[in-house]
């Protein structure tokens, strides 16, 4: 079975959801702090309470990152505790020279075994190529993203088109191992549905929900029938005071969103 196979069954068991682990320090409950490792320890609670309701958990690098040496023993540590049939993503969005490129796809891939990786294609077909060597993993290119500054260049429009669509059609006709997706911001519907239409086959990864105001209503439907991953990070992770009430806030969060994300 492959990678985009598992991914479909684990959704029709639980849901489209994707758990972001963008943990931060000063963000978890206090009584976590007195652990030998309470960033550790909050991710542990945080997969406990949601693996019943997502398909995928995404990690996102910079927030371990700012915690220096620790930081790949941190996201290496957190990987071990997800269920094996949960979708692994490293949200790192590298991209490099080819030889660069191909040091952070050993990295992410071969040394912490992620099933998938987002990556910048700025510096176009070399700069991706040694993440597509990869069989049967997924490597989600930035398209779209959810952010307000997307507009400064991914609208721009180029031979009567956004500069996001001659990404996502120039991606598709590149040679790959792995499966080629892209990452498209919750916080455009329109052009969610819009990709659609060019793109029916393609595994989008579609963060933004809750905190940054995307609608899930609004991104199942724009999705339709395409193969998603839909991401919340703050909204599940943030909510409790002290650790029963922060698996709990969790636990229905992911609830909620697993509802409506069928």
């Amino acid at each position: 079975m492959n990678v985009m196979e598992a991914l479909k069954q684990e959704q029709e068991k639980t849901s489209l959801l994707c758990v972001g682990l963008d943990t931060e320090l000063h963000k978890i409950p206090h009584e976590m702090h007195d652990s030998d490792n309470p960033i550790l320890r909050f991710n542990e609670e945080i997969i406990s309470a949601t693996q019943d309701y997502c398909s995928s958990y995404k990690i996102n690098f910079a927030f371990y990152e700012q915690y220096g040496e620790r930081a790949f023993a941190l996201i290496k540590d957190t990987i071990t505790m997800l269920p094996k049939e949960k979708l692994s993503i490293a949200d790192a969005k590298r991209g490099d020279i080819g030889n660069t490129s191909g040091a952070y796809a050993r990295a992410v891939f071969d040394d912490m075994g992620f099933d998938a990786i987002t990556v910048s294609p700025y510096m176009g077909y070399d700069s991706v190529a040694p993440f597509l060597e990869y069989p049967d993993k997924i490597v989600f290119i930035l398209a779209l993203t959810s952010n307000a500054g997307s507009a400064d260049f991914q609208r721009l429009v180029c031979n009567d088109k956004p500069i996001y669509r001659h990404v996502i059609e120039t991606a598709l006709s590149w040679q790959s191992r792995a499966h080629i997706g892209f990452v498209v911001g919750a916080t455009h519907p329109d052009e969610l549905a819009e990709i659609r239409s060019y793109a029916p086959n393609s595994c989008l990864l579609i963060p933004g929900v809750g905190t940054q105001g995307g609608n899930a209503s609004d991104v199942l439907r724009a999705n339709g029938k395409g193969p998603a991953v839909i991401n919340v990070s703050r909204d599940i992770l943030y909510g409790g005071t002290d650790q029963e009430s922060a698996y709990y806030h969790a636990r229905t969060k992911a609830q909620y969103y697993a509802g409506l994300l069928q």
